[in-house]
């Protein structure tokens, strides 16, 4: 497990770059193939895959198969409330089906909320008693 001070450093570097749709992300890469992931779940809208450095014994990323400019939830527009319904209610039958006892779903916005990858995605995280407060 990467430690949260790593994950930190990580948000910190990525704030400062520029952000846009042009700009390929490591889900990008995972959405065209070029690199592989431990697939859990896919449909016409949305991918969801094992984190490859997990943070809970159960640590599964959803994304958006296609970003449209929502590389934060607070950059999320009206026409794109369906779509973040739909990540909500797709995280929660993942959560219910990975971690039968409970789960968290997180989401990380910007450089204070930890954000290393500039497209939506939540973290589904369960397998154990998660703590409070988390961050």
């Amino acid at each position: 497990m990467t430690s949260s001070n790593d994950e930190v450093t990580k948000a910190q570097q990525a704030a400062a770059l520029p952000t846009s749709d042009d700009t390929p992300t490591v889900f990008d890469k995972i959405l065209s193939g070029e690199w592989s992931s431990d697939k859990v779940y896919k449909d016409e809208t949305c991918l969801a895959f094992r984190d490859v450095n997990p943070q809970a014994p159960v640590h599964i990323i959803l994304i958006p198969k296609h970003r449209d400019g929502l590389t934060q939830l607070s950059k999320a527009r009206e026409d794109q409330e369906g779509l973040l319904g739909h990540l909500m209610y797709v995280s929660q039958q993942i959560g219910n089906k990975e971690c039968p006892k409970g789960f968290r779903i997180v989401i990380n916005d910007g450089q204070d909320g930890a954000q290393s990858v500039y497209h939506l995605h939540l973290h589904i995280l369960g397998g154990r008693q998660m703590t409070w407060p988390p961050g």
